[in-house]
């Protein structure tokens, strides 16, 4: 894993707080949310599970098409599957 990978973890903003401050992912191991092909994610979705900010961080990674990682709780493959980009 790549220090790129762990940049795109949500992070805090310096000016205003945002629904990055209180996410749960914050203060839980980066590695946890990109597991290697193979692994398991479930550690992960357990975060999000009891996270308050999950629909925030889940609607920001479908609005920048996050193609790699857990967000809010779902897995790249899993928004693929339940929020395909819409057809322009």
């Amino acid at each position: 894993m790549t220090i790129e990978t762990y940049t795109r973890l949500p992070t805090a903003t310096a000016t205003a707080p945002g629904w990055r401050d209180f996410a749960l992912c914050r203060v839980t191991d980066p590695e946890a949310f990109f597991p290697e092909t193979g692994e398991n994610g479930r550690p992960a979705k357990r975060v999000c599970a009891n996270c308050e900010v999950r629909e925030a961080c889940l609607a920001e990674a479908l609005a920048h098409d996050e193609r790699f990682g857990i967000w809010g709780g779902l897995t790249a493959a899993e928004r693929r599957k339940h929020h395909p980009k819409r057809r322009r």
